[in-house]
């Protein structure tokens, strides 16, 4: 059968001497894999640089519910990306997001939401001009949501502590060590209040800000089956220093 759906790039591999097999987050078909030929000869109807991370596509596929690896009709970008592929910082953010989610979101079902989400999200982050330094944290935060374990009791006041374990705030200190204290509890609250909205107004220190990426990536670890390390950190982190 053939679908119309909307496309974001996770991966791309090498197949035989001129093609790809490239993975995708698909609106309509969840995470998919599609082989296309001839992508690596000098005439190729389908540029490389069509499919570099996170790249936001349109798409005409075939689709067969035995198939691991699908086939694509017609491809063509669904949004041109002007900023990230020329701005290091942008493109940074890029690479250590597309990492995330290659680990975190494995589903062969759509989530429309969770995938409205991330390809406004990947557009946002192209056009931005102030906050560029916490949108991944932010980002990060916010897809919480379509996984499963974002945090609750966001408004309860004065509490001191988050639970990375159980995803919850709270006044007294958790029995684990897997928890945020003073003044990382506020701090994380704050991005997980203000959201994009307000990403130009949230002050943080290079320190700070390490130390929640860390913090984040742990509550991910957590909470998704697998996870692992990020191997794009390190480079993040002395781009946005």
């Amino acid at each position: 059968m053939l679908h119309k759906t909307r496309a974001i790039v996770l991966k791309v591999t090498d197949y035989g001497e001129a093609s790809v097999i490239v993975q995708l987050f698909t609106e309509k078909l969840g995470v998919q894999s599609y082989i296309i030929n001839g992508v690596n000869k000098p005439k190729a109807k389908v540029s490389r640089n069509m499919l570099q991370p996170l790249h936001l596509l349109d798409l005409v596929v075939y689709h067969k519910s035995t198939g691991s690896i699908q086939r694509i009709k017609e491809i063509k970008a669904a949004v041109i990306l002007k900023h990230i592929p020329y701005d290091i910082a942008k493109s940074s953010i890029t690479m250590f997001l597309n990492e995330i989610l290659y680990k975190a979101i494995k589903q062969q079902v759509p989530d429309e939401q969770m995938f409205d989400y991330i390809f406004g999200s990947i557009e946002l982050l192209d056009n931005l001009d102030a906050g560029i330094a916490n949108f991944h944290l932010v980002f990060m935060i916010g897809l919480t949501r379509f996984l499963g374990f974002f945090p609750s009791d966001v408004n309860a006041v004065n509490t001191a502590y988050f639970d990375l374990h159980n995803g919850v705030f709270s006044n007294t200190r958790p029995e684990s060590n897997f928890y945020l204290s003073p003044p990382h509890t506020a701090h994380f609250k704050q991005l997980l209040i203000y959201g994009y909205n307000n990403l130009s107004t949230i002050v943080l220190t290079n320190t700070e800000r390490r130390y929640l990426l860390s913090r984040l990536l742990e509550y991910y670890a957590l909470h998704v089956e697998g996870f692992g390390n990020i191997r794009s950190q390190d480079v993040l982190e002395e781009i946005l220093s």
